[in-house]
């Protein structure tokens, strides 16, 4: 008796042998092969660790090319920010090539191979959408969504199972060769982003196409292909049954793409920022959306320029300004007495973070330091004098004090506050103490509390 899998290896190779006995007609969907004068790579431009995974794959006796964002990139004559290897080895003989790399996903089973400080994704050739009933491992809801897409296959079937026609371009590095099936070459040169296949099942099958379109428009300028827009428009609640965790990836690659603000507006536009963020949403009012006053907006502003000039960003950073002002509505609900105090900060924070969660996942170590931001917001109004030095040292300072400059430009704090603080880090020792000393002199005088006398106690120990 053969097992399931024996059974299995053998459909896969009779069907194998009866695709070779068949007579070979013409492709009328052949690829073209576009050579280095017509696209104008150099080969140099790519990573030397892509290069390193590219040649040992084929040494092995692999195909290999690249593929996606860093094929578009490379065309439209900007920096990639990663490269993305795609084969035709299966993830376990990718394994076999480099022993220390690691298959991960579940979805779509992909490797990390790791070349000195680089991390290259190397993923296997997709097939098409034929005998999708007889598949073991792949799988689609009832809606058609995709579940489970790990049915290797070609070339020729890899190509229609990527999204849009620009991330469909194989660049071969060997013989510095572009291979183009569905006319991505012209669509980039057109600054026109088109599906492949009809939009509607693509996105359907998966959702976030819909955020990689906006993400596209923005950072690169792209046209959105006849139709697309009204149909995120219509379709923007279909984000809903994208799973959390990986709506948080999404959302951190839309806002840290260098151009947030722009993303934030399509967002908005296509309704897709209601359906991520919904409670932020509702509590945006007019002065929010305001570019002069909006934190929000400042915000992303800040982050867009921290990218621009290479400057690290935090995605706790990010959300404390999203969350910013359904947290300060809840607060405000309080009495005035009362507004500021640090639990009624706690208690609407996490009120907000829970709610926002189960829309788009916001891991503790992130939501954490989005609460000790909010946190010390206070303290930083405050400027006890014993305190200023341990809040200067504090591992959230940094963080704490761009976002006070954030209000203090939109308004809501004295700008001489964030003065007062800007000063403070940039002064010498001798001065700083001294700003501390006026600080403690110029505050309200404090209330010296009343000692209590000490009742005498008699002989067996009892207050008298």
């Amino acid at each position: 008796m053969f097992g399931r899998c024996q059974i299995l290896l053998i459909k896969k190779l009779l069907k194998s042998f009866a695709a070779k006995g068949r007579p070979q007609r013409a492709d009328p969907g052949a690829p073209r092969l576009i050579g280095p004068d017509a696209h104008g790579l150099n080969p140099d431009k790519v990573s030397k660790g892509a290069r390193q995974v590219v040649k040992s794959l084929v040494e092995a006796g692999y195909c290999a090319d690249l593929v996606g964002g860093c094929v578009r990139d490379l065309l439209l004559d900007k920096r990639p920010k990663d490269f993305d290897v795609v084969t035709d080895a299966s993830p376990e003989e990718v394994r076999q090539v480099f022993p220390r790399a690691r298959i991960v996903g579940r979805r779509f089973r992909i490797v990390h191979v790791r070349v000195g400080r680089e991390v290259i994704e190397v993923s296997t050739y997709r097939a098409g959408n034929e005998d999708e009933a007889e598949r073991e491992d792949s799988a689609k809801n009832k809606f058609g969504r995709i579940l489970r897409d790990n049915v290797f296959g070609t070339r020729d079937q890899d190509v229609h199972r990527r999204d849009f026609t620009v991330n469909a371009l194989y660049y071969d590095i060997n013989t510095n060769t572009v291979v183009d099936y569905v006319r991505g070459l012209d669509d980039i040169e057109a600054g026109r982003l088109r599906f492949i296949g009809d939009p509607f099942t693509r996105i359907n099958e998966d959702p976030v196409r819909m955020l990689r379109a906006v993400r596209f428009k923005a950072k690169l300028g792209l046209a959105l292909d006849s139709g697309l827009e009204a149909l995120c428009r219509d379709h923007a609640r279909l984000i809903r049954h994208v799973p959390p965790a990986r709506l948080f990836d999404e959302v951190l690659k839309l806002f840290h793409s260098g151009h947030g603000v722009e993303t934030f507006w399509l967002l908005r536009e296509f309704g897709l920022f209601a359906e991520l963020f919904p409670e932020a949403d509702r509590s945006y009012g007019e002065k929010d959306l305001d570019p002069d006053t909006g934190i929000v907006l400042k915000g992303l502003k800040n982050t867009d320029l921290r990218i621009s000039q290479r400057k690290p960003v935090i995605a706790a950073f990010l959300f404390a300004c999203l969350f910013w002002r359904p947290v300060r509505l809840k607060c405000d609900r309080h009495e005035a007495k009362r507004k500021n105090h640090p639990q009624i900060l706690q208690r609407a924070a996490f009120d907000v973070l829970g709610r926002e969660t189960e829309r788009v996942m916001i891991p503790r170590r992130v939501s954490t330091v989005v609460i000790e931001i909010w946190d010390m917001q206070s303290r930083l109004e405050t400027r006890r004098p014993r305190m200023v030095e341990k809040l200067l040292e504090h591992r959230r300072f940094r963080a704490a004090y761009d976002f006070l400059l954030l209000r203090s430009e939109s308004g809501e704090v004295d700008s001489g506050l964030a003065k007062w603080w800007t000063d403070i880090q940039e002064c010498d020792e001798s001065s700083r103490q001294k700003m501390i000393k006026e600080l403690g002199s110029s505050g309200p005088p404090r209330k010296r509390r009343k000692r209590q006398r000490r009742r005498p106690k008699s002989p067996n120990g009892n207050v008298r």
